[in-house]
């Protein structure tokens, strides 16, 4: 049973939103300034990226200085186990739809 407290849904929240991993990944290799990543991420708006770093925050997963904590970082390999997932198995996903 997921209960609305169960720690599997609040992994599930985290990483369902898609510019949170975004954004986590984009912070893999260290510090970034907020117009670094909106550079190096594409596609977000300021307000957006904002919003997601703060909330990134709030999770303890981003310091403010925009660099992700030894939590965030935990979050790196199924994120990219994702990534590979979708990239193995995107096509195939899109053709049935």
């Amino acid at each position: 049973m997921f209960l609305a407290d169960c720690p599997a849904r609040l992994a599930f929240d985290i990483v369902a939103n898609t510019w949170n991993a975004v954004v986590i990944w984009a912070l893999k290799d260290g510090p970034r300034r907020h117009g670094e990543l909106r550079t190096q991420i594409g596609g977000i708006s300021a307000k957006v990226l904002t919003e997601t770093l703060r909330r990134l925050e709030e999770y303890g997963l981003v310091t403010r200085g925009y660099e992700l904590t030894e939590l965030g970082r935990t979050l790196l390999g199924p994120i990219e186990a994702m990534g590979q997932w979708a990239h193995e198995y995107g096509e195939q996903v899109a053709a049935v739809r």
